[in-house]
């Protein structure tokens, strides 16, 4: 008997390079390849396709991914068309796994190495053209751009002849994002970057340079707001004219959606504090009452002109509750100074796109009080029905504020609706919860009675809707066929006409009159965002493929809702937005806050302004693909004129972002540059005057940013909290706290017809 045959090792190396005997990296094409311009890197064998483990890898599961993409009208691999798909490699093509970030060389050990072998029962997949980014040995296709750094659009494993997948997530300094995270939307529109980026990095170009020179102003604005660190909170208060405007401020908008206070009891000790005859102020209440201001701040008016001063309070209040007394600091107020420290964060621009994991402590501090059951199952502490009602309209605003920084951050959710069984807030205004101890607890009003928690109450009634679209898009186990997404479409629709109809119901006046208009523009705002971000995903194919027209009308139609609630231009004279204790000019809150703040107002509607711009460009190329002609006097059909005033709108709106005190400028120049690629298309100019045309319109944006930039910085904008006044509120707080630094990121940047413009739109309901 002969010696026994060695089994052989699969062939891991490319063709050429095993034929050259060579080591590969195993790239696409590999580093050898692409040193010698080969365009043959081919790979002998197929990788095994990768085993999930846990219970999401149950193949009966709605959300198990399928190993092998399927090839019905519902799979995950979707068409991109050519003008409007993820971005080409602009400078290197990188490998990912799992989502992880790039990595250029991964060598298996000898046991992987027999696994794989084993493993190995599918026929080789014949290797793809040259310029696909298809990559054999990884579950996604990673493509890059240069957009403020390296950004890694990865989307899943293609095979040959079936469609390319949609993106499942990017990454971007060393983050990884899932689909709701606005970053997805920089993939629709390649060729805009692509020009931008040339520009950008043309040294001769005179933009470059003044936009370096645009950077280095806003980092000397950023300084000069951030006070240093730690930074124990003081009395320090604006006049009593301006902190009651801040006030109401707060309490129609942020607290009329998110109940974090008893008002009755803040306004008692918030009263105190003015009363020079009363004690010296709890130091904790001021902490809140700050974090209150600061959040009214960035409604106030439309420059955010107290935003130092609310900054300060930010890290007063980060500093406060950064103390090492950690039990000391278990309690329902600490829990509502957690609540409004987020809340101030998102409406101050101060690590924003960090809340979704400060979030994730605040939820788990809910946990620890027990907020997450019902008080009628853990015993006589909870016995009051205020102290009942605060814990149910506490623990739903952290539930809330954990979904939307989910989507705000493309991060997982990282809760179910199984985690918690406490009921939703009870349909109570504030007063009736002032009973005192022993009389006959107080009678919920009937749903179409409209209280101060009647939104709070509307949120929570979509909280499992919502929260199975931010699972289904920021999931790791996710695979998002548009069947799937469909699905989530139906229950969420479904979901909002129950809602309308109540809310619908609450316009008796012998019920306590209409809902606010601005409640419920905020939460069709809300709903809106949702659906974007659920069809987002499939818009690009849709530009070519009927089967997902759909998605593109929801999108479309999504996205000049949200620009018309965010980016409108306030009418004039309408600051203060409050005067002598009455509301004006309601309508222009939300505006203000987008304007000023980000988190998801920000967010939505940068979704929605790419949406916009994409739309207007396919239909501008299909009109000349079509010879209609295009142009002022081309005689084509001329394009809706709601889309090129929302697009219009979102560049006046970036540019008011600015004046506000944002200090990073690409939000404003890519807004720019779109509008000018538009007007560009609509004149019907060549690819060369087209791309002269832009080029001018990204310098005059720069230029104009330049002089701003240098304005804010000559009138010395920071150096002092504003002429608003200040008055001291009570004595000095210390707050011992370890030294760790304060992160400061970088900030981000109604149709006619149709069921959608009926939502929640100016009290009219269905």
């Amino acid at each position: 008997m002969g010696p026994e045959r060695r089994r052989r090792r699969p062939a891991i190396s490319c063709i050429l390079c095993r034929r050259r005997k060579i080591r590969c990296n195993r790239g696409t094409p590999c580093s050898n390849c692409a040193k010698s311009k080969s365009a043959a890197c081919v790979y002998r064998d197929a990788p095994p396709q990768p085993q999930l483990q846990g219970p999401s890898a149950d193949p009966t599961s709605p959300e198990a991914p399928s190993l092998t993409p399927s090839t019905s009208g519902a799979s995950s691999t979707i068409p991109i068309p050519t003008h409007s798909s993820l971005p080409t490699t602009t400078s290197s093509t990188a490998v990912s796994v799992d989502g992880q970030p790039p990595v250029s060389h991964v060598r298996p050990s000898k046991s992987q190495t027999s696994s794989l072998a084993e493993q190995q029962r599918s026929p080789p997949i014949p290797a793809p053209a040259a310029t696909s980014t298809f990559t054999k040995t990884s579950r996604v296709d990673t493509t890059t751009v240069d957009f403020a750094g390296k950004v890694y659009f990865h989307h899943e494993h293609r095979l040959p002849g079936q469609p390319e997948a949609v993106t499942r997530s990017v990454t971007h300094k060393r983050r990884l994002f899932g689909q709701s995270h606005w970053v997805n939307a920089i993939g629709l529109l390649p060729d805009l970057f692509e020009a931008f980026e040339h520009v950008m990095r043309d040294k001769a170009s005179k933009a470059s340079e003044l936009e370096k020179r645009c950077k280095a102003l806003g980092r000397v604005i950023k300084a000069r707001r951030a006070p240093a660190w730690p930074c124990p909170p003081t009395p320090e208060l604006p006049a009593r004219a301006v902190a009651d405007a801040l006030v109401e401020c707060y309490l129609r908008t942020s607290e009329a959606l998110l109940r974090v206070l008893h008002i009755p009891a803040f306004t008692r000790e918030y009263e105190a504090i003015w009363d020079v005859n009363s004690a010296a102020p709890d130091p904790a209440f001021l902490v809140q009452l700050k974090l209150v201001l600061a959040i009214g701040a960035s409604n106030y008016d439309p420059a955010f002109s107290l935003r130092p001063w609310a900054i300060r309070s930010v890290y007063e209040a980060q500093t406060w509750i950064s103390a090492p007394e950690f039990k000391s600091l278990l309690g329902i107020p600490s829990l509502q100074t957690s609540v409004l420290l987020l809340l101030a964060r998102d409406a101050t621009g101060i690590g924003e796109d960090m809340v979704w994991a400060s979030a994730g402590t605040t939820l788990r501090m809910a946990m620890y009080l027990g907020l997450h059951r019902d008080p009628a199952g853990i015993g006589p502490r909870a016995t009051t029905p205020l102290l009942v009602e605060m814990r149910r309209r506490l623990w739903n605003t952290t539930l809330e504020i954990a979904l939307q920084s989910s989507m705000d951050s493309g991060g997982p959710p990282l809760i179910t609706v199984a985690d918690f069984d406490t009921e939703p807030p009870g349909n109570f205004d504030d007063e009736q919860l002032m009973c005192p101890p022993g009389d006959e607890p107080p009678t919920p009003k009937p749903a179409n009675h409209f209280t101060q928690t009647t939104a709070a109450i509307a949120l929570r009634s979509m909280f499992p809707q919502r929260l199975a679209i931010a699972r289904y898009l920021n999931d790791l186990a996710s695979r998002g066929t548009y069947a799937a997404t469909l699905a989530h479409d139906a229950d969420l629709r479904a979901a909002t006409k129950t809602l309308n109809r109540r809310l619908h119901a609450c316009r008796d006046p012998a019920a306590g009159g209409p809902p606010p208009a601005l409640c419920l523009r905020a939460l069709d705002l809300l709903v809106r965002r949702y659906f974007l971000s659920l069809h987002l995903p499939f818009f690009a194919p849709a530009l070519t493929e009927a089967a997902f027209a759909y998605s593109r009308k929801v999108a479309v139609e999504s996205a000049l809702r949200i620009g018309r609630t965010v980016c409108a231009a306030p009418p004039p004279g309408a600051e203060p937005a409050i005067e002598d204790g009455t509301s004006r000019e309601l309508d222009g809150l939300l505006a203000r806050r987008a304007t000023s703040g980000l988190g998801l107002l920000r967010t939505a509607a940068v979704q929605g302004f790419v949406v916009i711009g994409v739309e207007l460009t396919t239909l501008l190329r299909e009109e000349e693909g079509l010879g209609l002609g295009v142009g002022v006097g081309g005689g084509g059909p001329e394009l809706r004129p709601d889309l090129l005033a929302a697009l219009e709108d979102f560049s006046a709106w970036t540019w008011r972002g600015l004046e506000a005190g944002e200090t990073n400028t690409k939000g404003y120049l890519v807004t720019h540059t779109v509008v000018a690629q538009v007007e560009a298309m609509r004149r019907g100019l060549g690819k060369e005057d087209l791309a002269r045309y832009v080029m001018q319109a990204v310098e005059e944006g720069v230029e104009r940013c330049l002089g701003l930039l240098e304005g804010i910085v000559a009138a010395g904008e920071g150096d002092t909290p504003g002429s608003v006044g200040m008055e001291t509120g009570g004595p000095a707080v210390e707050v011992g706290v370890e030294d760790w630094p304060y992160m400061m990121p970088d900030s981000l940047f109604d149709t006619a017809g149709g069921e959608f413009s009926n939502w929640f739109s100016d009290g009219a309901l269905l």
